[in-house]
């Protein structure tokens, strides 16, 4: 029979957050991936766990995959762990999981802490709908295209950052997205645990005269949907109807239904929209 991939969540700080059924599969599998070994051996030894440990990390995740792969399926229970949190998000577990469901693994994860979670649920912002990032790509081109795309997005925004690019990134963020709330939480279920709920100038205020410490969560409330309607009214405005109309009619999309589109883009009614293009012709006829 084949073996599985167990995805583990670990503590993000306080290792009481280890879940008992964590502890039992991490003892009973035949192996653990981990994303840093020297990291995952305090955490086993600390619960006196003697399973063997490889590395699965960013710089072999295809190549090291495979190999897991070819061992589970050989009849070999994996159990994959990461630094911190729940493995496959914002790390190479993604990768490992497309590859076992690509082979026919069975996989199952094994609920646990996760740092974009936990902040959320403390920011004091909305919870219902959110947008997790996680952080923003280092390459130039491809961290602006992500941060104009968030100017746009109404759903609570979550990005991790380092301490030392702190400071960079909330100037960045006041610059894409205008002046919002924000909570900033940092060292997550450890002894110096804080949540600072603020806007984002106050937070580049604050950080003038303090140097960040600790692995940071941003949450970031999103834009407001009525001003977001406002805005999307006005810039079609700048359109005549006819060109409005145009719009929708050289996709493709039929007359009725492109008036349907552009009465819900300006807030008027489908009856005004027929009028006012009936009008327009009339005029255009007579001159």
């Amino acid at each position: 029979m084949q073996g599985k991939l167990y995805l583990c969540a670990t503590p993000i700080g306080n290792l009481e957050d280890i879940t008992l059924r964590v502890l039992r599969t991490l003892k009973e599998v035949d192996l653990i991936a981990a994303e840093d070994t020297r990291n995952s051996i305090k955490l086993l030894n600390h619960f006196q766990i003697k399973t063997p440990m490889t590395s699965y990390h960013e710089y072999n995740k295809i190549e090291k995959a495979y190999q897991l792969v070819e061992k589970m399926q050989q009849g070999q229970n994996i159990a994959l762990i990461t630094d911190a949190g729940t493995p496959g998000i914002s790390d190479p577990g993604e990768e490992l999981v497309r590859i076992c469901q690509e082979a026919g693994i069975s996989i199952t994860s094994l609920p646990g802490a996760a740092a974009c979670i936990t902040a959320l649920t403390m920011s004091g912002l909305p919870t219902r709908r959110f947008a997790f990032e996680a952080f923003l790509p280092k390459d130039k081109k491809e961290r602006t295209r992500i941060l104009s795309s968030l100017e746009q997005e109404t759903r609570t925004i979550i990005l991790y950052e380092a301490p030392h690019h702190l400071k960079k990134t909330l100037e960045e963020l006041l610059k894409a997205l205008g002046d919002r709330k924000i909570t900033l939480c940092r060292e997550l279920t450890k002894k110096y645990e804080t949540a600072f709920p603020t806007t984002i100038s106050g937070a580049i205020s604050y950080y003038e005269g303090q140097e960040p410490r600790g692995e940071f969560v941003l949450v970031i409330q999103g834009k407001d949907q009525q001003q977001l309607i406002r805005e999307q009214q006005q810039s079609w405005e700048t359109l005549s109807l006819e060109e409005h109309m145009h719009h929708y009619e050289n996709q493709g999309i039929p007359r009725k239904e492109a008036m349907k589109q552009v009465a819900k883009d300006r807030g008027i009614s489908k009856r005004e929209v027929y009028g006012k293009l009936l009008e327009s012709s009339s005029e255009t006829r007579q001159k």
